[in-house]
């Protein structure tokens, strides 16, 4: 029998957790700086700004190089940019089909919720093969208006799932994301796809695993019925 401490339900973020995007679109937004504005950015440029959304990440490199740029344009050529260079390349992270079958059979609900915006997360999906019917929860950044590490885009898709924040698990591999789940109130799964264990344990991580094929098997409600 299930505690009260027990978790309910799992809420995603997607790149770095579901797939290692972030080298490509940090390749998209580099390409579009020297094709749009002449300017030499470098994939480390935007690792501050990982997890804000694509919006900050590209304003704050931006801002690094002193650019004025119509961040309209630059975002909709990342994104151009982005879906060419996934196509065929971009692959699911170790474990996460299986551990999303292994949160449907214990009767957790599921949702992903991402920074990124919707034609970013559909192609992701596409590419790694999940289909987006398997979360009861999709939330994306073009549909909230404060982004990680504020807390309002796991705020929604928790009552959407129709539960407590405190009752999901967030699971993201970002500093900011981190924060965004503690600030939310949820207790927070770190992957080591993108930082370190132990700077995601120091914005509240509880749990850290290099991939989803390595979550800790004392997770309450997850991987554990204690």
């Amino acid at each position: 029998m299930k505690q009260e401490n027990s978790l309910r339900g799992v809420i995603f973020d997607m790149d770095g957790v579901l797939c290692d995007s972030e080298p490509f679109i940090a390749e998209a937004a580099c390409r579009m700086f020297d094709e749009l504005y002449q300017v030499k950015a470098f994939p480390s440029d935007f690792k501050p700004f990982i997890g804000t959304g694509e919006d900050r990440f590209i304003g704050g490199v931006a801002e690094k190089y002193g650019v004025r740029i119509d961040l309209v344009a630059a975002k909709a050529r990342v994104y151009a940019l982005y879906l060419e260079i996934i196509r065929g390349q971009l692959q699911p992270l170790a474990g996460a089909g299986e551990f999303m079958v292994a949160c449907r059979k214990r009767g957790l609900k599921m949702a992903v919720a991402t920074s990124a915006d919707q034609i970013k997360l559909e192609g992701n999906l596409a590419q790694i093969r999940i289909p987006p019917s398997s979360f009861d929860v999709i939330v994306t950044g073009d549909a909230i208006k404060r982004k990680k590490p504020d807390p309002e885009v796991f705020l929604v898709a928790a009552a959407k799932l129709g539960l407590p924040a405190e009752s999901c698990l967030v699971v993201e591999d970002a500093e900011n994301g981190i924060m965004a789940g503690r600030a939310a109130g949820a207790r927070c799964l770190g992957i080591t796809t993108t930082y370190e264990e132990e700077r995601l344990k120091a914005c509240g991580a509880e749990w850290t695993a290099p991939d989803l094929a390595h979550v800790p098997s004392h997770i309450p409600g997850v991987t554990s019925d204690a």
